[in-house]
């Protein structure tokens, strides 16, 4: 399924991450441009246990990506 999240927070960034983790794939949608170059880079901006192995995966695997453009 292709699945859009608003916003690349706590909230947003985390239920990407788990989405495409699953399988689904996610493009994560931010209007900080700043925010989403350092995503892009692999610089997750915020700490929960597992997610920057998560994003990271994702990424790599094409599952996950981030914009500023929706």
């Amino acid at each position: 399924m292709k699945i859009a999240v608003i916003g690349t927070g706590y909230v947003g960034l985390v239920t990407g991450a788990c989405l495409a983790d699953i399988g689904h794939d996610v493009t994560c949608v931010d209007i900080d441009e700043e925010k989403v170059s350092r995503l892009r880079r692999g610089e997750v901006p915020i700490f929960e246990p597992g997610l920057e192995q998560v994003v990271h995966h994702n990424v790599q695997s094409d599952r996950l990506r981030f914009t500023t453009d929706i």
